[in-house]
C-alpha cells in the first residue's frame, strides 16, 4: 500500500489538517492511508509541546468522528528513544511493515528546513517527499524557495530564476519529481494554527468550529 507519513505536534488537530489527509486519500487519490505520527518533540525547534500521550489519545477521537477517512494514528515516536529523527521513524516503519510504500508529507513551511534534517539524502531518495502549501506559501513561493534548497540537495541540478515560467515550473516540477523524489501538491489552505487554536481558547474563545 502506498502511506502518506504525516509527522506533527497536532496540538490540537483542526480542519486544516483535515483538508490535507481528505486530499490525500480521496479527492487526489495520492495513498491508501495517512498515518498521522505524533511527534514528542521537534530536534530542530528544540521545543516540548505538552503531554505526548495526551495529543496522541485527543487525536485518536478526533479521527473516530470520521469514520470514511483512512487515517490511523501512530505512536511510534512516543515509544521512541530521542531525538526521534524523521529518517529514523520512516525507517522504523519501513521495517515493522516491508511491503509498504511510504513517503514523507511536510507543509511548506519545512522547506527551508529539510537540508538540516538527519540524514536528509536517505529520506529523498529511499522515500521521498510530499509537500502541501501552507499560509503564507503559495504554490509560486514554495517553487521559487525549491529553487534555493536545490542546492544542497545530492543530485548537482542548479536552478535559477528563469525557470519560473509556465514552461519551466513544468519542467522544475519534473526535475523535483522524477530526480529528487519530491512532489508539489496543490492542497486546500485553512488560514488557522494550532497556536492560533490555543491562544483563543488561552483567551476564553470558542474554537471548536476549528476543531477536528
Amino acid at each position: 500500500m502506498r502511506i502518506a507519513v504525516y509527522p506533527g505536534s497536532f496540538n490540537p488537530l483542526h480542519i486544516g489538517h483535515l483538508a490535507i489527509m481528505q486530499y490525500l486519500t480521496k479527492e487526489r487519490d495520492y495513498f491508501d492511508w495517512v498515518y498521522l505520527v505524533i511527534s514528542p518533540k521537534n530536534p530542530i525547534k528544540n521545543i516540548a509541546p505538552a503531554t505526548a500521550m495526551d495529543r496522541y489519545r485527543n487525536a485518536v477521537k478526533a479521527v473516530k468522528r470520521h469514520p470514511d477517512l483512512h487515517v490511523w494514528v501512530e505512536d511510534i515516536e512516543i515509544h521512541m528513544p530521542p531525538p526521534q529523527y524523521t529518517i529514523n521513524t520512516l525507517d522504523a516503519l519501513k521495517r515493522r511493515e516491508p511491503e509498504n510504500e511510504f513517503k514523507l508529507v511536510i507543509g511548506a513551511d519545512n522547506l527551508e528546513n529539510i537540508h538540516r534534517w538527519r540524514n536528509f539524502q536517505r529520506i529523498l531518495t529511499e522515500y521521498g517527499v510530499v509537500v502541501y502549501p501552507r499560509k503564507g506559501y503559495d504554490l509560486a513561493t514554495m517553487k521559487k524557495q525549491l529553487i534555493e534548497e536545490c542546492k544542497h540537495l545530492p543530485v548537482p541540478y542548479v536552478l535559477d530564476e528563469s525557470e519560473i515560467t509556465a514552461e519551466g515550473m513544468r519542467s522544475l516540477e519534473e526535475t523535483l519529481q522524477r530526480t529528487y523524489n519530491i512532489r508539489i501538491i496543490d492542497a486546500p489552505i485553512v488560514n488557522i494554527s494550532s497556536t492560533e487554536i490555543r491562544m483563543g481558547q488561552a483567551a476564553g474563545r470558542d474554537m471548536s468550529e476549528w476543531l477536528m
